[in-house]
């Protein structure tokens, strides 16, 4: 699965994308913490998920795309073979 971020320019916006594309609950909100438990334990992740054109959200948010970088290093460590990939 691919979600292509171009035009996500902010934190809202990326988790709406999130909750939208990969299904995740109604009570979801922009949190990282809510981010990490929806992948590991609530909704049922693709084999891959490739997130692409990710550079103008690290432009905009420098401090939530090292959270989400962070975020992706530990899922792809935790959940192997299962991974995402920043492209």
């Amino acid at each position: 699965m691919t979600l292509d971020l171009s035009g996500i320019t902010s934190k809202a916006a990326i988790h709406q994308l999130f909750k939208e594309q990969l299904g995740f609950e109604d009570w979801y909100g922009p949190s990282w913490d809510a981010f990490w438990d929806s992948i590991v334990a609530i909704v049922e992740m693709p084999p891959v998920l490739t997130l692409t054109n990710w550079e103008e959200f690290a432009r905009c948010c420098p401090r939530d795309m090292q959270i989400l970088q962070q975020v992706v290093r530990d899922y792809n460590e935790e959940m192997a073979p299962k991974r995402i990939v920043l492209a």
